[in-house]
This record gives C-alpha cells, structure tokens and sequence, in this order.
C-alpha cells in the first residue's frame, strides 16, 4: 500500500471525529481537515519531486479549490439575503391582514398556528415542494425554501433544520439532473439510463427515509398516525415510481421536477379543498417564493432564454475547470427576486445586505474549506491512490468500497457532479476490471454521493445561517446524522449483488 493510501483516510476522519464529539462546529472541524489535507498532500509532493513540485501542488490546487467553491458561494450569500427579504415580506404581510390566510406560505417567517400542524402538508413540503425547487435549481435552494415554508408552519430551530434536509432527498436530480449528466458522460453511458437505474436505487433508500422523517416529525412535535404512515408511504411509492418513469421515457433534467409538480397539485387539492379567500390567501404568502421558483424555472426550462444566460460574459479563468455564467447562475435571480420583495415590504435593502453579510460569512467559510479540501484529495492523487488501495487489498470485493468513496465524495463536495468528477472515472476503471456492471456501478456512485450531500457541511453551514442560529452545526450533525445510513445501506446491499454477480 502506498503512502498516499495510508494517508488519505486521516483528514477525512479527523472532520468525523471533530464533527461527531461535538468539540468543534463544521468551520473548526473543516479548517482541521483542511490543514490534515494539504500536509498530507504537501509531503506526497516534496517526497515525490521536492520542494518544485510542492510548491506547484499548492499553487495549482488553492486556486482551483476556491474557484471550485466559488458557485457555491454564489448561493449562499444570496440565499441568506432572500430569506431575510421574504422575512419582512411576511411581517408586513400579517400586520396588513386581521387574521393570516389559510394557506401556508413558501416562504417568510408567521407565527406559529393555532392549529396542529398537518401531517399531510409536512409530507408535502419535505417531499415534494423542497425537492421540486431543488430539481429545478439546485445549489440548496431547495433547502432555502424547505426552511422558509418550516418556519411558516411554526417550526423553529433545530427540528427545522432537520426536516428541511429532506429537501435533498432528490438531489440525484438536482439543478435539472446534472449530477447525473456529468456522471454519465464520464461514464460512457446515456442520462437517461443513469437515471432510471439511480431511480431504482432511489426507492431503496426514500423506503428507508420514511421511519427517519416520522421520527424526526415526532421530535418536532407532529406526531404521525398510522393512517397518516400509510399515506406517506403510498405516496411516496408513486413518487418515485414516477421519477423512474420519467427517467425511461424522458430526460432526467425534468424526472424529478415534473413528478414533484403534479403530484404537489394533486395534494394541495386532496388535503386543502380550498375556496377562493383561501386560494388567494395562500397565493399572498406564497409570492415570495413562488416568484423565485418561477423566475428560476423560465432560466432553465426556456430554451433560447437558457443558452442565452448561459453564455453571455462566461468566467473561465483556469483551464481544465468549469466556468461561471454570472447570468446563468441563481444568485443573481435570487438578488433580483429578493429586492423586488424587499420593495414590496417597505425594508431597507442596505439593512438586508448587512444582515445576509453577518450570517452568511461562516457558511462561506465552511464551503471554502471543506472546497479545498476536496481539491486536495483529488489534485494530490490520494482520491486515486485509496481507490486502488482497496482494489488490490479487497479484489473482487473492492467494489464494496465504491459507495464508501461515494459518500466521502458527497460529503466533502456538497456536489453530485464535483463527486462525479473526483471518483467515476476510478468506479468504472474497478468495475471494468472485475468484470462488473459499470452502469450499475455508476448508480450506485450517484445515488450514494448525492443523497450524502445533504449532510455536507455546505448544506449545513447553509442551513443554520439562513436561521440565524449561528455555530449549531455540531447539534444538527448529532441529531441528523442517521440520514446518512439509508443511501449507504442501500448502496452497499447494490454493491454486493454485483460483486456477487461479477
């Protein structure tokens, strides 16, 4: 075993270690796994060419792991500055009416009801409108919505931030499925059928979701009965029923984002039945929101609009990386969309800014480091060198560790497509070599690495700066880290049967 092999695995622990004995919170944790990393990679580079080649390594991976992060970054911030702006919407929207509509809002902040909070509309906020706005988004925003539309029905907090991470639970197809583009171009393979054989995976592990969301809604103080499980259940048997479907007759940019809008219309008629007053009760405090979907949804599913956006003043300052659309990206709309709140709110969009600013910075912090990182391990050639490693240590049963890399991958990244791009040319490479499926190798390394990257740092940092709770990371992390058990279990029971079958 080599000495990168030996040494890959101790930044990766330390951040678990750190992260799971509550010690230090993710920014802590990121920058020790951080400074583990580029020791770690330093040493292979001065022991391999000496103090030249070092000196390149930190030189040409710092600047590709921040521009890397910089996407990412390019959310956030905005993220913060909309929910802040749909906050004040809310307030002025309850102090204009005597009574809040009935309708729950998608975003803002409302006092809680008076009422039980409905198991059936939690279902469906966790379930189909976060993941819907993920679908067509992605970047968190899913997750943006998913705690707005929490806190609308009362929940606050840690049971929030929990709840809302289900808004991932779709992530594979993610911002219109590239995850599961970039995966299957490496891969050699059509998207479509990447995505039907994700799909099927993806039933495994939503099955195994369903008891941890019951738990977690119980925690929160929405008890689920047993009709209300068998609802859940059916429902979301159909939903992913769906998303298989559109996968094998469609494209996997719009599997997951079609589903999600129809079945949401169906349940909001089935559970709702509302009238008129209600209908536009909940068109006011949905605004917000529903403007930010829509906004995003025509950037992305007009064509023309789409290529236009796409390629206008395109930042490309390191070959071999991808590059930045500043009009493509969703900060920009979501800075349009929140201004244009803030304006229907009477606030002061400078006060917003400096509030977005306070609350953003740690989760940027936590992006950038966890970026680097990554970059580390694959700029240095540890990813490469632990994925042979296993190969020649487990052999035939090497395959095994495919999912494990996977949700290291996820983990770090926060990204399906950077995981992608990190570990699927080294799956196909092992299962090629065994003799395995690499299709079905693929799957298993899409499902795996975006169902894990609800629980990266990213999404997390994201989630408790949008509250406002400041350094909860370590708390949310030992409340919600049996999320990461369906997507490992499920990925793992695949990577047997086909290491059983190769």
């Amino acid at each position: 075993m080599t000495a990168a092999a030996l040494l890959a695995p101790f930044p990766l622990l330390l951040v678990l270690a750190l992260l799971g004995s509550g010690r230090l919170q993710a920014l802590g944790a990121g920058l020790a796994g951080l400074g583990a990393a580029l020791a770690a990679a330093f040493w292979l580079a001065l022991q391999a060419g000496g103090w030249p080649a070092a000196l390149d390594l930190l030189a040409r991976e710092l600047p590709a792991g921040l521009w890397l992060a910089w996407p990412v970054l390019a959310i956030i911030v905005p993220g913060v500055f909309f929910h802040q702006a749909a906050q004040a919407y809310q307030a002025r929207l309850d102090a204009m009416m005597a009574s809040p509509g009935d309708g729950v809002p998608v975003s803002g902040a409302a006092a809680a009801p008076a009422a039980p909070i409905d198991p059936r509309r939690l279902w469906s906020l966790c379930f189909l409108l976060a993941p819907f706005a993920e679908a067509v988004t992605g970047f968190g925003v899913g997750y943006l919505i998913a705690l707005a539309a929490l806190r609308a029905l009362g929940l606050q907090g840690l049971p929030a931030l929990v709840l809302g991470l289900f808004s991932q639970s779709l992530v594979p197809w993610g911002a219109l499925a590239v995850g599961t583009s970039a995966g299957a171009a490496i891969a050699g393979m059509a998207a479509s059928d990447l995505g039907l054989r994700t799909a099927l995976l993806q039933a495994g592990v939503h099955a195994l979701y369903l008891p941890l969301y019951w738990r977690y809604a119980r925690q929160a103080g929405v008890p689920i009965s047993a009709a209300h499980k068998r609802d859940d259940a059916a429902w979301t048997a159909l939903l992913i029923g769906l998303v298989a479907l559109a996968n094998h007759h469609s494209d996997p940019e719009i599997a997951a984002a079609a589903p999600c809008a129809v079945l949401l219309a169906l349940r909001f008629w089935r559970d709702r039945r509302p009238d008129r007053a209600a209908v536009r009760a909940a068109l006011r405090a949905a605004a917000p929101g529903a403007a930010l979907v829509g906004v995003l949804c025509a950037t992305r599913l007009i064509g023309p609009l789409r290529d236009a956006l796409s390629s206008v003043a395109v930042l490309a300052p390191l070959p071999g990386k991808p590059g930045f659309a500043p009009f493509y990206a969703p900060g920009l709309w979501v800075i349009a969309v929140a201004l244009a709140v803030a304006l229907a709110a009477r606030a002061a969009p400078a006060a917003l800014t400096l509030g977005a600013a306070r609350g953003a910075w740690r989760a940027c912090a936590v992006t950038t480091s966890f970026m680097l990182m990554a970059q580390c391990y694959l700029g240095s050639g540890m990813a490469q060198a632990l994925a042979d490693a296993l190969s020649e240590l487990a052999q035939r049963w090497a395959l095994l560790g495919v999912p494990l890399l996977a949700a290291m991958g996820g983990f770090l990244t926060g990204s399906a497509a950077a995981a992608a791009a990190m570990l699927m040319p080294l799956d196909i490479a092992l299962a090629r070599g065994l003799g395995a499926d690499p299709g079905w190798i693929a799957a298993v390394q899409t499902s795996v690495s975006a169902n894990l990257s609800m629980l990266s740092p990213m999404r997390v940092s994201m989630g408790t700066a949008v509250l406002g709770l400041g350094a909860a990371e370590a708390a949310l992390y030992r409340r919600a880290w049996p999320l990461a058990l369906p997507p490992l279990a499920t990925g793992l029971a695949a990577a047997l049967l086909i290491s059983l079958r190769a």
